[in-house]
């Protein structure tokens, strides 16, 4: 396992009802979280990899769908992956010094709470290629659907 990632389970409480879901508990957290964001992803999606040179943190919850998370520690190569969701409901934690990303398997609602707010005046958020040849083969996909930002990480 890369230094400070950690997988965290999610316990579902299931009655007649449906179910309810604890997604975080700060006190378990290894920083406080100040940011909430949820996006819904196509699949064949890939966000990432971002990487923060300031310091933000996220915790990945996969909400609805399955997601492949991947991680990559920029200093040792090491990389991660687990997949998330519909059939394994788990938290990642991942200190933002390692470059991370995911992959909607299926459609998805992805949640991600971070340890820092986003300022668009002043983004903490690098990028490193998808297909970085240390990780390209972490993908489900050769072929995904990439936002601009993370298509330019790639030129």
């Amino acid at each position: 396992m890369i230094e400070g990632v950690e997988v965290m389970p999610l316990r579902t409480f299931p009655d007649e009802r449906g179910w309810f879901m604890e997604l975080r508990r700060e006190s378990s957290l290894p920083a406080p979280t100040r940011q909430t964001n949820v996006s819904f992803s196509r699949q064949g999606v890939i966000r990432g990899l971002h990487y923060h040179e300031r310091g933000q943190n996220d915790l990945f919850t996969c909400l609805q769908g399955l997601a492949r998370v991947v991680v990559l520690d920029r200093s040792t190569a090491e990389t991660f992956t687990v997949d998330i969701g519909d059939d394994n409901p788990v938290a990642v934690w991942i200190p933002g010094r390692h470059a991370h990303g995911f992959e909607a398997l299926t459609d998805l609602l992805f949640c991600y709470h971070v340890t820092e707010e986003y300022d668009p005046d002043d983004p903490d958020e690098q990028g490193i290629c998808w297909a970085d040849p240390r990780v390209k083969h972490l993908w489900s996909t050769q072929s995904p659907i990439l936002s601009e930002r993370d298509a330019a990480a790639c030129s």
